[in-house]
């Protein structure tokens, strides 16, 4: 119940737009190998934009929040990322369902190579849900920017178009997983990663819509 009070107000705050301090998002830490780290200029763009385009009052850096920890709680958009192998322990896994549950919002982002993993520990945390599709006309594609056709196609992996999959937990999406579409590569530095202008927008525009829909409707 505490957990749950301090998502509310946590989400509270960030619709109001009177977090103080101001609201906070972060990046998963994970254990298994993968580069969980990865995409490191990132969040802290996307959160430039949200900022700026939506009125949100985010803090300019991302924190770091590890699976099995408490901080989870702190945080109500957690982004997950990466290139490879995934491991969550039964308490870990445990955790992040009491996170998801009590309100939070988690964001997996395939960097390719972590689809194979993630579909694995996600049945850990929910083995009573199974990834679907999500809807077109879902309201996560349908905040201030517009995307009538899903998740946008920001880079290229295996000719595969992008797809956005949801854990539905009583009809509540707690869990948003962008397939073959790579965002967290439209959100990161130009210098980093040379996606023409047009595919950053989509990417950041995309972005702010999960962060968006994670803030008001959750």
């Amino acid at each position: 119940m505490v957990r749950n009070l301090v998502l509310v107000l946590l989400l509270s705050a960030a619709i109001c737009g009177h977090a103080q301090p101001a609201l906070k998002i972060a990046k998963l830490k994970y254990n298994g190998g993968g580069d969980w780290y990865a995409n490191k200029t990132a969040l802290p763009n996307l959160i430039n934009f949200s900022n700026k385009e939506l009125g949100m009052t985010l803090s300019a850096e991302d924190q770091v929040a590890e699976v099995g920890s408490t901080d989870l709680y702190n945080y109500p958009y957690i982004y997950m990322t990466g290139h490879g192998n995934v491991v969550f322990s039964p308490d870990e896994a445990r955790n992040l369902r009491n996170y998801l549950i009590g309100g939070g919002f988690l964001h997996v982002d395939d960097n390719y190579g972590l689809d194979k993993f993630i579909r694995l520990e996600l049945k850990k945390v929910f083995p009573e849900l199974e990834l679907v599709e999500v809807p077109f006309t879902h309201s996560i594609y349908h905040q201030k920017f517009k995307f009538p056709n899903g998740l946008p196609k920001i880079h290229e992996h295996d000719g595969k178009p992008a797809q956005g999959f949801g854990l539905f937990y009583e009809g509540r999406l707690v869990v948003f997983y962008s397939y073959e579409c790579d965002l967290g590569n439209g959100w990161e530095d130009q210098r980093i990663h040379n996606v023409p202008t047009e595919k950053r927008e989509q990417a950041l525009k995309m972005g702010a819509n999960i962060l968006s829909y994670c803030f008001t409707t959750n």
